[in-house]
């Protein structure tokens, strides 16, 4: 039954924006380009629904500094300073109560009730000769509504479901909306969904960014996609499934976006991180006594674009979807998190002129990575060719001390009086990413570990999916050796990545348009920053080695499951074994690792970690509650003063 509290939120919510034409005027960074009056447009007619889009876009920016708040300030990646913000403070330590500025489960109801709205109204039957110019914004609208009950079924435990647009108090007198959990949500929502699997979001007839404005302290231009607003529908029902421990489901979508909606086939995989970051210093004595000189270290091919351009202004590198904050008050809803990280995206050139500064980053910096995060980043191996001066002069991979290169390349760090200052970046032009190919290809992973097919789990770390995978010796031994031959099966078949449809969207060498040999940028996760644990493809580049040298990395996946297996044992005294159940717990952890080193900051780490610790207890390897108390023990720097191991005192209070 609906609360007194949840009633209340109703509604409050329902008199104050129940329709989506009240949030049409408060924004002009998203706007419509209809020529009608944009009072209560027609929302039958081809274009001005457009009108009542762009109000649910702009009511997701009304809701992006609590996703990003929720999701890192309950996770492990960051620390409090003296200059913390006391809303933040009760975030960390699961203290939080309904006062809290951060906790609203009505921000995330304006979405949902704006999406009712347009759902209820919008005429699917309208068409430009034989397209239907309706379905793809519809479908679209219908998975920003699953992105936004979902956030309330991962903050919330269970919350009132409804799908019908609430525009007046009677609507909730009287009427008890069942109140689901995640998988009741899931349950109710991702039938629906099932219709429109492949769908693309809009485009709305333009591929150019849309300029939004210039911030006060640089010269340049800040612009956003409308396509990168709207969130794919396969990947928010991969997402769904996953939360769900629905793994088929999930891997299945994941791939549907990635073979049939994923634009291009270059951006699924990024180029290894440019080893530049090791000479450059950036971070200070970083280098391991060990590294041997850096000008014995190959260059790396796929230098651009570099892992960190992912977050400037106007990047749409391995951006899926997000939402684009304006660049000032004047323009749309703003944000607070670039300065929470100490970085005043909104200052004046009259307040840094008289600070004395260049740049608006600031003193009073509120958020820090953690211990936990440096010390993962910092411990991490960096692999890198040795030229052994022979003609083949890449084939021997070395690894160093010298640390993961990703969270070093989000660091503005600098030296004041003997005392280093340092700022995280990733929010330095105010987007709030939701998801990236990344994320999809990591969730596939986590999808795959959990199917049991952790050696195509890890190859999404190590190698990246591409026909290297399927390539056989002159012996009919394959080249890579650490993938079964049941898993090479599924990834043609079942899974199919790697099908006759689709492995020339995999392929690590092509031919261009020129007719030209071409090294794609197919590689794995972990090269965003660890430098490149396998050796590289057989190309046309003489920097290249001739061969694909199996084994010769440091980077395999029997030593780094072997080595989480061992720190597992150690950590919660328990037997670990080697058996299929032992791996796959211990890729987890792996995947758990990359989740960090990739994703930080970025919203998702709460989420990452409590959706892991449900796999875990679901699993009962160590016990029916070992993803409970491994929870507890990821997050016990937060000094939380409730008792994580029950899994009842992760969720917020329901505000």
């Amino acid at each position: 039954m609906i609360t007194k509290d949840m009633k209340h939120i109703l509604t409050a919510f329902c008199v104050g924006c129940g329709l989506v034409a009240t949030l049409g005027s408060c924004s002009d960074m998203i706007e419509t380009e209809s020529t009608r009056q944009n009072i209560e447009p027609e929302i039958t007619a081809k274009t001005d629904s457009l009108f009542y889009a762009n109000g649910i876009l702009q009511a997701m920016q009304q809701l992006a500094d609590q996703y990003v708040f929720q999701g890192e300030m309950r996770g492990d990646l960051l620390k409090t300073t003296v200059y913390t913000d006391n809303n933040l403070r009760q975030l960390a330590n699961f203290s939080a109560t309904t006062a809290n500025k951060y906790d609203s489960a009505y921000v995330y109801y304006r979405v949902i009730n704006n999406c009712n709205y347009y759902i209820a109204h919008r005429d699917t039957a309208l068409y430009t000769g034989s397209t239907n110019v309706v379905m793809p914004e519809y479908a679209a609208i219908k998975a920003i509504r699953a992105w936004a009950y979902l956030q309330l079924g991962r903050n919330y435990e269970r919350v009132p479901f409804f799908t019908e647009p609430l525009t007046q108090i009677s609507q909730i007198d009287g009427n008890t909306f069942p109140e689901l959990d995640l998988t009741g949500l899931v349950a109710q929502l991702a039938p629906d969904l099932e219709r429109y699997t492949g769908f693309a979001p809009p485009t709305y007839g333009t591929t150019s960014g849309h300029n939004i404005g210039t911030p006060n302290w640089e010269s340049q231009q800040k612009s956003y996609l409308p396509s990168l607003c709207f969130i794919p529908v396969d990947v928010i029902l991969g997402d769904m499934y996953l939360e769900t421990q629905q793994f088929d489901q999930a891997a299945k979508h994941f791939i549907t976006y990635l073979t049939k909606v994923a634009t291009s086939v270059h951006s699924r995989y990024l180029a290894p991180m440019a080893s530049k970051y090791i000479s450059s210093g950036r971070m200070g004595a970083m280098v391991d006594a060990n590294l041997p000189d850096v000008s014995s270290i190959a260059t790396i091919v796929f230098t651009t674009p570099s892992w960190a351009s992912i977050f400037d202004r106007n990047s749409t590198t391995d951006i899926i979807s997000y939402i684009p904050m304006a660049v000032n008050s004047q323009n749309g809803a703003t944000t607070n998190v670039p300065l929470t990280f100490g970085f005043n995206y909104y200052a004046t050139n009259e307040e840094l002129s008289a600070n004395g500064n260049t740049d608006p980053y600031i003193d009073e910096v509120q958020l820090l990575p953690s211990n936990a995060l440096n010390t993962l980043s910092d411990s991490t191996e960096y692999y890198y060719y040795f030229d052994n001066k022979t003609a083949d002069k890449y084939d021997s991979i070395q690894a160093s001390k010298a640390g993961d290169m990703r969270l070093r390349s989000v660091i503005h760090q600098t030296l004041v009086n003997d005392s280093t200052h340092q700022w995280i970046d990733k929010y330095k032009y105010a987007n709030i990413v939701l998801y990236r190919t990344s994320t999809v290809l990591l969730h596939l992973a986590e999808a795959f570990n959990r199917l049991g097919m952790y050696d195509a789990a890890f190859a999404i770390l190590k190698d990246g999916i591409s026909d290297k995978l399927l390539e056989q010796n002159s012996d009919g031994t394959y080249v890579v050796t650490y993938i079964s031959d049941d898993s090479r099966l599924k990834l043609q078949s079942t899974y199919p990545l790697l099908s006759e449809e689709n492995i020339s969207k995999f392929e690590a060498v092509s031919t261009n348009a020129s007719g030209n040999q071409q090294v794609n940028a197919i590689n794995g996760i972990h090269t965003h920053g660890a430098g490149k644990p396998a050796s590289d493809y057989p190309s046309v580049n003489a920097l290249y080695g001739t061969n694909y040298h199996a084994g010769t990395s440091p980077y395999q996946l029997k030593r780094m499951a072997g080595l989480k297996m061992e720190e597992i044992a150690r950590q919660f005294n328990v037997s670990v074994g080697t058996t299929r159940q032992d791996t796959i717990n211990a890729v987890e952890d792996l995947l758990c690792d990359e989740y960090a080193l990739e994703l930080a900051f970025e919203g998702n780490r709460f989420y990452d970690l409590a959706r892991l610790a449900r796999h875990k207890n679901a699993a009962s390897l160590y016990g029916g509650n070992f993803g409970s108390l491994w929870f507890a023990r990821k997050l016990a720097a937060n000094k939380p003063v409730k008792d994580l191991t029950d899994p009842h005192n992760w969720y917020l209070p329901f505000k």
